[in-house]
């Protein structure tokens, strides 16, 4: 047998207004407010590095123009370098590109090559001269990922700058400017110009490079010519 249990009126009445106010407290909270929170936590001097990382990794759903500043005074942290990034990285504003640009005259090491990486995932045009400066760093890591940004941006600038390198630098930082070129090669053939891409292809065939460099265009060049006739 079920036993009905009757319940006060005072308290049917209690739980109907407590429902929409604990409903409140559970919502959501508006974007921009959020924003401003997470803001707030990066530039707060006893925010733990934890709780910074937290909030870099959500700007990087949520953060607009706003966050930018924040963000980008972490890029020189040892510790939170990456994080600023991650979070810089999908804000679709200009200015983070500023901001990348000029952490290039600042950093040094690790930190410089992310934001190097950075602006080859932004694939921003106007960081070309400055990454083309970086092929000849002496930290051999710095002109790698210069190399490979200016592949990842692809454009005729920064191609003919790895082509450039091929020809005229030490054989010794020549493989960066390979890496580049492929990377570069890669990107055209997918935004559908393949008679440029094979072009690179060529020019790495006959380059005065290593062989094996000289094998692996060749076998691009055949894929590209073989995906053709498909």
């Amino acid at each position: 047998m079920i036993r009905l249990i009757a319940i006060p009126a005072g308290l049917v009445v209690a739980l109907a207004l407590a429902a929409p106010a604990a409903l409140a407290q559970k919502a959501p909270a508006n974007p921009k407010e959020k924003e401003a929170k997470l803001i707030a936590v990066l530039k707060a001097a006893d925010s733990s590095r934890k709780a910074k990382a937290d909030a870099c990794r959500e700007l990087g759903v949520v953060g607009t123009a706003e966050a930018i500043p924040a963000l980008a005074a972490l890029l020189c942290n040892e510790e939170l370098g990456h994080m600023a990034r991650y979070g810089l990285e999908p804000i679709p504003d200009p200015a983070v590109d500023v901001a990348l640009r000029d952490a290039l005259g600042t950093l040094k090491g690790r930190l410089l090559v992310g934001v190097i990486g950075s602006i080859g995932v932004r694939r921003d045009p106007h960081a070309v001269p400055a990454l083309v400066a970086k092929l000849s760093d002496p930290d051999a890591e710095v002109a790698a990922a210069a190399a490979r940004s200016l592949g990842k941006i692809g454009n005729l600038e920064a191609t003919a700058a790895l082509e450039k390198s091929v020809a005229s630098m030490p054989a010794a930082c020549r493989i960066n400017a390979c890496e580049g070129l492929f990377r570069a090669a890669d990107v055209l053939r997918t935004q559908g110009q393949r008679k440029e891409a094979k072009a690179i292809y060529e020019k790495l065939a006959s380059a005065d490079v290593p062989d094996y460099v000289k094998a692996g265009a060749k076998r691009a060049e055949q894929a590209l010519e073989q995906a053709r006739g498909r």
